[in-house]
């Protein structure tokens, strides 16, 4: 590393909860020892890069980069408001699948690559390739995965209730018992 380089912590945005959780813990990790904080947002045209170029009616690259980049700009506001991450900081929108993009932006030995280790049904596992694992097989640098908080799966299990048009008690949100 050359001196005027510093340690970097990499963290993956999409704006999840699961993002968000890695976004804070990663910002916390820069804080504590002085690193630099990249925030990485990685997107892929809709149907994929084949798909995007067979098609007639497509929308341009610079469209869609845009469009990430407001992504990433709404996950830090939202996950820091105007105060900011509290450390030298640095977003990077990279164009390609999350996982490969993450394991190319966390290039150097001495990064951390921070990731959200979200919670995966069946359906989700079977259809979407994990960014996690992707990350942890093959990224060259150390890799911290950030378990999803308890709440998530509470939120999802209120939200599946909503959608089936179950009865939901409000003692049951705040932990109370009906």
């Amino acid at each position: 590393m050359d001196e005027g380089e510093r340690r970097r912590i990499v963290v993956g945005v999409s704006g999840s909860l699961g993002s968000l959780a890695a976004l804070h813990r990663a910002a916390d990790e820069a804080r504590r020892t002085d690193a630099e904080l990249l925030a990485v947002l990685a997107w892929e045209p809709p149907g994929g890069e084949l798909a995007h170029g067979r098609s007639r009616f497509t929308v341009p690259v610079t469209d869609l980069r845009q469009a990430a980049g407001t992504r990433l700009l709404a996950a830090l506001d939202t996950a820091f408001g105007d105060t900011g991450p509290g450390a030298r900081f640095q977003g990077l929108i990279a164009q390609g699948s999350p996982g490969r993009a993450l394991v190319e932006s966390a290039d150097r030995s001495d990064d951390l690559l921070v990731i959200g280790a979200g919670y995966r049904g069946r359906l989700r596992r079977a259809l979407f390739p994990s960014v996690a694992r992707y990350c942890l097989a093959h990224a060259t640098c150390p890799v911290l995965a950030v378990p999803p908080s308890p709440l998530e799966g509470d939120l999802a299990t209120l939200h599946r209730r909503v959608s089936l048009r179950l009865p939901v008690d409000a003692r049951e949100l705040t932990n109370g018992t009906p």
